[in-house]
């Protein structure tokens, strides 16, 4: 095989990775590719460094492929640049700590088989959050879990051994919890108000959607639906709000950015890095699965991926302080026209509205 040949063939394979994404296609293959894409532009990088050094660059063909790779490698990192200290920060830092006004979330993707609960008990003993979110939980990590009533008093449980149990356990008081099957009578999320210390009322949104894959859902309508109407139960609220969990959808997806418009929500990784959460046992296939998003309510104080847990995913540690002042000139990606009709579609598609989401008052 001559080299024009071979570095033809890798460059039409990096073309395909790179347009079939921007379909909307909602098969898991092709939403799947929404995920490596800092990989992507590794292998980009990679093999447009190869074709300078290797092809001959008098030929026309050489330097068409040059140019495809070069674009490629472009919009690959166009996705990702957000995400780095590289972009302004999207969410304002706080300089100091005021307890009555901060608050603090462990979000921690468990994995049901894991039995390394003294890990995240650990965790939760050395950082002392607010409150603790625990996903794929079942009934055996209740059990390990209850061990924080005392200091945790305020909790919402729904175990199951299906991979989509979920936990919350909490030093502030919480009212209003709902426990809600939105599109799938399988997956539960949880909503809920959280009084600070300083008496602020804040809503509470725990989401751990299915993914795409073949195992799970073959198309990845039932979590797009999901994050739709979650996001449009929010946009017009006032109330300072949180919405945290396992998305399984990474923080630079057209569906996450599409929530992110339609919520007003803000996420405090633009502008500060990845923190890639998932896989914890595999660095080189890492991406950003577990998130939280808050409204311009908050400003942060700092934002930790936690050590491993014995699960495959990191946890996530997140302090924000209510500042809604400070806070009001944060502002993130507006929504367009067409990306509400998109929305309305993913919605219609599995009869679900925002109206179904509870409103915690």
């Amino acid at each position: 095989m001559s080299p024009s040949t071979f570095f033809s063939a890798l460059t039409g394979l990096l073309l395909l990775l790179t347009l079939l994404p921007l379909s909307r296609n909602r098969h898991w293959i092709i939403r799947g590719m929404d995920f490596p894409r800092l990989q992507f532009a590794s292998f980009a990088a990679l093999l447009l460094l190869a074709e300078l050094i290797v092809l001959d660059l008098g030929e026309p063909l050489a330097m068409a492929l040059l140019g495809i790779t070069a674009l490629c490698l472009i919009w690959q990192i166009s996705w990702i640049l957000p995400y780095t200290p590289l972009w302004p920060v999207e969410v304002k830092a706080a300089g100091s700590a005021d307890n009555d006004r901060m608050l603090s979330i462990l979000t921690a993707n468990v994995l049901t088989p894991n039995r390394n609960a003294d890990a995240l008990l650990a965790l939760v003993a050395k950082h002392e959050p607010d409150v603790l979110v625990t996903l794929e939980s079942d009934q055996w990590w209740q059990d390990q879990l209850d061990s924080l009533s005392d200091r945790m008093p305020h909790s919402i449980k729904c175990p199951l051994d299906n991979l989509y149990g979920m936990h919350v356990y909490s030093r502030l008081p919480l009212s209003e919890a709902t426990v809600d099957y939105l599109v799938e009578d399988h997956v539960p999320s949880m909503h809920a108000l959280l009084t600070l210390r300083n008496g602020v009322q804040v809503r509470l949104h725990v989401l751990h959607p299915a993914p795409p894959s073949p195992t799970e859902n073959p198309e990845s309508a039932e979590r797009d639906a999901e994050l739709v109407v979650v996001a449009r139960s929010v946009a017009d609220s006032d109330q300072p709000i949180v919405v945290t969990g396992d998305l399984n959808d990474v923080a630079w997806s057209a569906t996450t950015r599409l929530f992110r418009k339609l919520s007003g929500l803000l996420d405090p990784r633009v502008g500060r890095g990845m923190y890639n959460t998932f896989h914890a046992d595999y660095p080189i296939a890492r991406w950003p699965l577990d998130h939280l998003f808050h409204s311009e309510h908050f400003i942060l104080r700092s934002l930790e991926r936690m050590p491993h847990i014995g699960s495959d995913h990191f946890a996530l540690l997140v302090r924000l302080i209510h500042a809604p002042q400070r806070g009001e000139e944060q502002q993130g990606p507006e929504v367009q026209q067409q990306e509400q009709k998109w929305a309305d579609e993913l919605a219609d598609a599995q009869d679900v509205e925002a109206g179904d989401v509870h409103n915690p008052r």
